[in-house]
């Protein structure tokens, strides 16, 4: 009797330990519905989710680099822009120089000529002291103040660092935010190294009477004019190629992230049509099982053996 009595015992204890798996498991995959995760803790299944963290880190960094990239591009179109402007200040400030080169000019007209590029010395001096996003000089390297400033004799000079600051794009890549002034604002005409503003400035200036050539302060203008221009173009085209590479490493990082958020999903997220078809069959073995249990426990038997 001894014996049977313990077969008894442990038929119950049998019959309750799988009951009570097939409760965890049903509960469990309910919890996936529910939440839409298949880890509800790390020891589910710690490989997964060690992964899951490394994913979640990654895309953390990427979206620093993303913040970068939109900072920077945001800086590089001012600068674009504002150079824009700039060179289409030079190309008339072109048109003036050639009219007072002519010998069809007379002294009222050159000085005439000499006032309207001191209002484009005053523009293209507002254009170098550009802000960037942050309000910073936008051609002044990492200088929170003006990029140029007026020296006593009144000439403009430039104030800022000797470089742009850089901002990451990841993977190792870093891209400056803008150009200095003497980046696309210095040049060298017959050797001799200058700026445009100091060009466009002595030249309104030479126009007005204090060249006793004015004409031939206007051709030697000229030279000076489009090597300027050709600097200034040279800086346009460096830009353009910055915004370029921040668009080829955005999209790269899209990608990247569209990778990660595929792996995310097919390792951490609960598939709806097969997990809600396990639970279905789950709660039918459960219920199965349940029934089962209670009508061996009720035969006649196991009441006598009891």
């Amino acid at each position: 009797m001894a014996i049977v009595s313990t077969s008894t015992s442990a038929f119950f204890e049998r019959s309750r330990s799988n009951l009570q798996d097939l409760r965890a498991q049903t509960e469990k995959l309910q919890a996936q519905l529910s939440s839409g995760k298949k880890l509800a803790r790390s020891s589910d299944d710690p490989v997964a989710a060690s992964r899951l963290r490394s994913l979640s880190r990654l895309e953390s960094l990427s979206n620093i680099d993303k913040s970068n990239s939109q900072r920077v591009n945001a800086d590089l179109t001012l600068a674009d822009a504002a150079i824009k402007d700039m060179s289409t200040a030079l190309v008339r400030a072109q048109e003036l120089a050639t009219q007072a080169a002519s010998g069809t000019s007379n002294d009222a007209q050159r000085a005439a000529i000499g006032r309207e590029l001191d209002s484009i010395y005053s523009t293209l001096m507002n254009l170098a002291n550009a802000r960037d996003s942050n309000g910073h000089a936008l051609f002044g390297g990492e200088s929170a103040g003006d990029a140029y400033s007026v020296d006593g004799a009144g000439n403009p000079v430039y104030v800022g660092t000797a470089s742009s600051g850089s901002l990451s794009l990841g993977e190792g890549q870093t891209v400056s935010r803008s150009l200095t002034g003497p980046e696309f604002l210095s040049f060298t005409v017959n050797g001799t190294p200058t700026d445009l503003l100091s060009v466009v400035k002595d030249l309104g200036a030479a126009l007005q009477g204090a060249a006793a050539d004015p004409a031939g302060a206007a051709r030697d203008g000229l030279d000076a004019l489009k090597a300027g221009l050709d600097a200034m173009t040279t800086g346009q085209t460096v830009v353009g190629t910055r915004m370029a590479w921040i668009e080829l490493t955005s999209d790269r990082r899209t990608n990247l992230s569209q990778l990660r958020s595929t792996e995310e999903t097919e390792i951490g997220s609960t598939d709806i049509a097969s997990t809600a078809a396990s639970l279905q069959e789950a709660l039918l073995v459960l219920e199965a099982s349940q029934a089962s249990f209670t009508k061996l426990a009720n035969l006649s038997l196991f009441n006598k053996l009891g």
